[in-house]
């Protein structure tokens, strides 16, 4: 019969990625149809991605067949796995949800503080409109998000869809996998890591190579300046070494907007003034990568995309994807309904932890409970995210300040206010549930 995978944001810049993660597991992952979806707003990338994706197919000589379409209801009928990598308002919204925070002495960010919070209130809706579509349309697909922010995302799918079958997604743990690897000087392949906590707020509580646990020897290294090593997204980062040596678990990039605040805000306000913010930079990365991928020589997923901060993302998808299909049985750090794997964390809330990939989906790894070091920030964060889901479902102005004013990256109920309203105002277009007659 073969697979039918439908990817609703198809005109993004990662989708070369998935498409190369396609073909280099077609043998044990027959995808016979890809759908690749988009909005009227992302008609044109969604022409240029999706020509270069038919040229990888055609170089590779598999019998899969690309389609492109912007109606979302034609694509999803009878679809096995549905991937969401969606920007709701596009690169621009994630500009405003970078600036106005700033200019309030915030630190504005995609995923964490007022700009997550932001995304979520946009993208929620529109994930939930699609959670409906499948049920009527492909009613035993799987659906993969790894739009952001993921966590607060699956947490909403899990609370208000009648959809079970969701799994969110994320980089950063394979990213720290990678990073560890290259700290230990092994293969990645050779590491494993006891992943736990929520998307974006995960912690690496144990470090193993080859089945031997080295957390110990592995935050030595990290801690020490005259190993010489630097690892990517962890110790560049300026961690004091003292307090890595205290918490004792290895943190993940964005913990350092919870523990390094003045600095992050810092960096972020003097970026905004020279090259922008992080949404402009990608922006113009996106740019130059769209003008490499409209060459119609190139069939392959060109090396520049890994700049574009999401790597491993689509490849992560197409294992998982994989595992589930071939009932594969091997551990991956996914978010998933907690089911009692985080003692501190409710039953039926999301959190991000090794599972065993299965047929029948994720099984999560129980962990027990989280160090107390690291335990009361996750829970604030789950906190967040529970009354974020719930804005973003009722359109409730009270819920939305409420969530601004308990994110621990906002300080004061004062100033919550101020930047809520501004953003609020700001992305009217995207948030009807709010202004409502």
């Amino acid at each position: 019969m073969g697979i039918k995978i439908v990817t609703i944001g198809g005109g993004s810049s990662y989708t070369p990625e998935l498409v190369e993660g396609i073909i280099k597991r077609y043998e044990e992952l027959p995808v016979k149809e890809l759908w690749l979806v988009d909005i009227e707003a992302g008609k044109e990338k969604l022409e240029i991605v999706g020509s270069l994706a038919k040229r990888m197919v055609k170089k590779a000589g598999i019998p899969m067949t690309i389609h492109l379409t912007l109606n979302r209801r034609e694509a999803l009928l009878g679809a096995d796995f549905v991937t969401t990598q969606m920007r709701v308002g596009l690169l621009d919204a994630r500009a405003i949800d970078e600036r106005i925070p700033l200019k309030h002495n915030v630190i504005g960010q995609e995923t964490n503080g007022p700009g997550g919070l932001f995304k979520g209130l946009r993208t929620i809706p529109i994930i939930l409109e699609i959670t409906k579509d499948m049920e009527e349309l492909c009613p035993n697909a799987w659906l993969i998000n790894f739009t952001n922010p993921a966590g607060m995302v699956t947490e909403a799918v899990l609370r208000y869809s009648n959809i079970q079958k969701v799994v969110g997604l994320c980089n950063v743990p394979i990213g720290m996998r990678m990073g560890v690897a290259k700290l230990l000087e092994t293969t990645p392949d050779r590491v494993h890591i006891d992943f736990a906590g929520l998307n974006h707020m995960v912690f690496g509580l144990n470090v193993y190579v080859d089945g031997k646990k080295v957390t110990g020897k592995m935050i030595e290294t990290l801690c020490d300046p005259a190993s010489g090593i630097t690892m990517k997204n962890i110790i560049d980062l300026g961690w004091e070494k003292e307090f890595i040596k205290a918490l004792g678990v290895l943190p993940c990039p964005y913990h350092r907007y919870y523990y390094q605040t003045e600095t992050m805000l810092e960096e972020e306000k003097k970026a905004a003034s020279t090259v922008g913010t992080r949404a402009e930079v990608v922006k113009k990365l996106e740019q130059d990568l769209f003008e490499l991928y409209k060459d119609p020589e190139l069939a392959i997923k060109p090396p520049q995309l890994e700049k574009r901060g999401g790597a491993y993302y689509s490849d992560a998808a197409c294992n998982l994807i994989n595992s589930i299909y071939n009932d594969k049985k091997d551990i991956q750090p996914v978010n998933v309904r907690n089911n009692g794997a985080i003692a501190s964390i409710p039953h039926d809330s999301a959190v991000e932890v090794n599972c065993i990939i299965t047929k029948e989906g994720p099984l999560p790894i129980s962990v027990g409970d989280l160090p107390v070091s690291v335990r009361g920030l996750v829970q604030q964060i789950k906190s967040f995210e529970r009354v974020a889901a719930e804005a973003a479902v009722t359109g409730d102005y009270h819920k939305g300040l409420l969530a601004m004013t308990i994110n621990p990256l906002v300080p004061s109920d004062r100033k919550a206010k101020i930047i809520y309203d501004e953003m609020l105002e700001a992305h009217k277009e995207y948030l009807p549930q709010f202004f409502r007659e």
